[in-house]
């Protein structure tokens, strides 16, 4: 037994080492470098971070490097570095409200107060493969540094002779969309309750049932991107009782507070940049409640749209129950998206699969055969009646 081991850790080591020239590459060609990753995979970026629940723009690009591009296994390797990670306080909420924005478009109404902001997409692009990016990018310089958001955002306002007006019209007051249907009484209120406790914190306990919006909200926020994208497409394809209509979508910076209770004040600590959807929902109404709009919301770190309009779907089928609407489709069972949507878990559960289960193997191969030889022996057995 010990030089079973002790081979298999030489094997083991020796799979490192060549896990480590894999991931290098040809020598030959320049090493991709943290800072290239992070500016120039920025949306990579943003989904480690979001579903890796850390913003850190760096760890990140680290993450996705150690990972060969692997996006699932960098958002494990950033969970992972969390947990190691002092917890000395919690942030005041963020006000989306205030954000400084850089891209910000409502498919509700054409005119919106503040105006539309096409920003960084690639929603008018034609899909076409860019030949031109085959050509070889000069080297960067030994002073050139990672940006910040906000540093980003000011380059492109500086960027052309457009630019700086849509952006100076970002830093604007810019009223949500749905207080237009709001002003008219015609989309349900959304007030956090006064005497509401805190929200189970899923980074450090475990999700359990029956789970309350914030803590659903968290858990579609750390979500899979792609298993999220799934569960808000069925609800379009019918297999939940949803319309939705984007009511706002925005991306931008907004400031993070913190309270010092020996300040007695919130203090700023910095800009994060984030994405917000409210999607917005035709609602029936009940006998003591007229027919309105009800909202269904997600949010994610950096340029993540896709992320977010797929949580704010599934957020809204998530509250069909409360809503006295009939659960009838996977969109709408809290047990089924909650606790099969985290592609960490996923991942270690599917990918177990490859290590040894040679005993458990061995088992139901001799059940197996045990089978076979009676069903052989009855297959006989019934011959020989049919003979007679």
């Amino acid at each position: 037994m010990y030089v079973a081991v002790k081979g298999g850790e030489r094997a083991i080591e020796a799979s490192w080492r060549l896990l480590d020239k894999a991931r290098r590459g040809d020598p030959a060609e320049p090493e991709l470098t943290i800072a290239q990753i992070r500016q120039q995979m920025r949306l990579a970026v943003a989904r480690v971070m979001t579903e890796g629940s850390v913003y850190d723009e760096e760890l990140a690009a680290l993450a996705i490097k150690q990972a060969a591009g692997d996006l699932v296994e960098a958002i494990f390797l950033l969970r992972a570095y969390r947990t190691t990670l002092p917890r000395f306080g919690y942030t005041v909420p963020i006000e989306t409200g205030r954000m400084e924005v850089q891209r910000r478009i409502s498919a509700t109404f054409k005119d919106v107060p503040g105006g539309q902001l096409l920003g960084p997409t690639y929603d008018y692009t034609q899909r076409l493969l860019d030949f031109s990016l085959l050509a070889d990018e000069p080297a960067l310089e030994s002073g050139d540094e990672c940006a910040s958001p906000r540093a980003s955002l000011q380059a492109a306002a500086n960027a052309s002779d457009e630019q700086p007006t849509m952006y100076e019209a970002s830093a604007a007051a810019m009223p949500r969309v749905v207080a237009l249907l709001d002003a008219e009484g015609l989309i349900e209120q959304e007030q956090p309750s006064e005497n509401a406790e805190a929200p189970v914190d899923l980074a450090v306990e475990p999700l359990l049932m029956p789970a309350e919006r914030a803590v659903r909200l968290q858990n579609l926020a750390r979500a899979d991107e792609g298993f999220l994208l799934s569960m808000g497409y069925s609800t379009q394809r019918g297999y939940a009782r949803n319309h939705p209509f984007a009511g706002e979508i925005r991306n931008g910076l907004v400031a993070v507070e913190m309270e010092i209770p020996e300040l007695g004040i919130a203090v700023e600590l910095g800009d994060i940049e984030v994405t917000e959807c409210q999607m917005i929902n035709q609602f029936s109404g009940t006998q003591k409640a007229p027919p309105s709009f009800t909202q269904g919301y997600g949010m994610a770190f950096g340029h993540s749209e896709r992320k977010a309009m797929a949580m704010s779907l599934v957020d809204r089928a998530l509250r069909a129950e409360e809503l006295g609407e009939a659960v009838t489709a996977p969109a709408q069972d809290p047990e089924f998206v909650l606790y099969h949507s985290d592609n960490v878990e996923a991942s270690g559960f599917v990918q177990h699969l490859k290590l040894p289960h040679y005993v458990d193997f061995q088992a139901e191969l001799e059940l197996v055969r045990r089978l076979r030889a009676a069903h052989a022996a009855a297959q006989q057995a019934r011959e020989g009646e049919d003979t007679a």
